[in-house]
């Protein structure tokens, strides 16, 4: 019932003109990432809202919010476990870990990995082995591997740069833009902190790195330093 309730109220602040917006920006027509995807037309304030105001849905329920056709839905279940996550003990964080891995197949667009994967997966793994990464890096399924390089986002706010250049050394060659502009974007993160760490990556690898790849890497640099990359004359 609470579940009920809950998919009322955020049917209840749908906006039918936004959601065809999102439609086409989420990419959900035949043959896109997205495809088949649907939306109510809400925005992610109003769902940070709701994700306080059922801060305490039980992990149940909130597997069952997650199952939800509508996108808005699955992105708030995923605050909700965010939150759960942070609040609970040992235990609890090694189980909502643990559900966010077994149906990790309904964070299937960027903005449902790039808002969860860096607390349930990232965070989580801060202590511990990374091979899981490795394996989600390997993945055929295209999210999994923005799954494991956005997840490195928790190591680089923690000074901590090493995974990050690995996974994205296994992602150098993927032929996803939504890939090549994840791993960018973490490099770029990189720089941002340490530019000596970020250049050390990019200087043997961007002549072969994708375009877009490279842009997003080097978009703070100074201009005189981002253009010598862009015409391949760093050494």
């Amino acid at each position: 019932m609470v579940i009920t309730a809950i998919q009322g109220e955020l049917e209840s602040l749908a906006d039918p003109g936004h959601a065809a917006i999102l439609q086409r920006f989420f990419k959900t027509g035949p043959g896109e990432y997205g495809e088949g995807d649907r939306f109510r037309g809400l925005r992610v304030p109003a769902l940070r809202k709701l994700a306080k105001k059922y801060g305490d849905l039980p992990l149940t329920a909130t597997v069952s919010l997650l199952q939800s056709a509508f996108h808005e839905d699955r992105l708030l279940a995923l605050l909700i476990l965010i939150q759960s996550y942070y609040s609970g003990d040992a235990a609890l964080r090694g189980e909502i870990h643990r559900l966010y891995l077994e149906h990790r197949g309904l964070v299937n667009n960027w903005d449902l990995v790039d808002a969860s994967a860096p607390h349930l997966l990232g965070h989580y793994l801060r202590d511990r082995p990374k091979d899981l990464l490795t394996r989600l890096a390997a993945s055929r399924v295209l999210w999994e591997r923005r799954m494991a390089i956005i997840a490195t986002l928790d190591f680089i706010k923690q000074g901590e740069f090493d995974e990050t250049l690995r996974v994205a050394g296994l992602l150098l060659g993927d032929p996803e833009d939504l890939i090549h502009k994840a791993v960018g974007w973490m490099l770029r993160e990189v720089g941002k902190r340490e530019v000596a760490v970020a250049e050390g990556f990019l200087q043997p690898h961007y002549r072969r790195m994708p375009r877009t790849m490279l842009r997003y890497a080097i978009e703070r640099f100074p201009e005189a330093r981002r253009l010598a990359y862009l015409k391949g004359t760093v050494a």
